[in-house]
């Protein structure tokens, strides 16, 4: 089946202890929304699902393949492809340059940039030769975006595309991971501490706490008030 199963992964950084027997289902057509306070194992969940982090325990499964001891790049040629915190886009490389950094996960033949980035988003078309580094922060972030849906990815990690952009282009991020969504064709995992954002975007949740899954369950299913006492400082 066209899905991700991470299923009770444990990871440490040295003697820290990051992760504990996490579990974590995506399915395609599907946005899986990972809540939690800063410093609770979200971005780490995300890391050892693209290889980037080995886990110590547990397995990572994606469309019926053991992924757990995968290399990275492996990976992203299977389709799995990240949108890292930061937005991690290259400062000195233009917007067609970062675009094309997608490209080498990608057999020769679809090594070109897909017309739908540029329906998505407009403005990198207009900035196809500016320096990433010139762009806002919110055009950085759609840029981002962009570059990992270069890949064509069937999972696409979001890790907290929200942060430090501005309201006007937040809003058109959530219409395009929306629109994603609906389309039917990947699984996206969406990590927000932005409560109301997520909200509108999931159909599935987990809420994270010191390394844990402490809720899960499907958005309608969900109980504000609870899943909001593990958002607040």
């Amino acid at each position: 089946m066209s899905m991700l199963q991470v299923s009770g992964i444990d990871l440490f950084y040295g003697a820290s202890q990051a992760l504990r027997r996490v579990d974590l289902t995506a399915e395609i057509g599907k946005v899986t929304c990972v809540l939690g306070r800063n410093g609770v194992g979200k971005t780490s969940l995300l890391r050892s699902i693209i290889g980037h982090e080995k886990s110590r325990a547990g397995s990572i499964e994606w469309e019926g393949r053991d992924i757990t001891r995968m290399a990275a790049y492996d990976r992203a040629a299977a389709g799995i492809a990240i949108v890292p915190q930061g937005r991690e886009i290259f400062p000195l490389l233009t917007v067609e340059e970062n675009l094309k950094t997608g490209f080498s996960a990608l057999p020769r033949k679809d090594r070109f940039i897909p017309n739908e980035i540029f329906d998505l988003f407009p403005v990198l078309r207009d900035m196809l030769g500016r320096r990433g580094g010139d762009l806002s922060g919110g055009q950085q972030q759609q840029l981002a975006i962009g570059r990992a849906l270069v890949t064509r990815p069937r999972l696409l990690l979001l890790d907290e595309p929200t942060e430090g952009i501005q309201p006007s282009i937040i809003t058109d991020i959530g219409d395009v991971i929306r629109l994603l969504g609906r389309r039917g064709d990947m699984a996206i995992v969406l990590v927000e501490q932005y409560f109301d954002f997520a909200r509108a975007l999931m159909d599935e949740y987990v809420v994270m706490d010191r390394g844990e899954v402490v809720i899960a369950g499907a958005a309608s299913d969900m109980v504000e008030a609870d899943v909001r006492r593990h958002l607040t400082v």
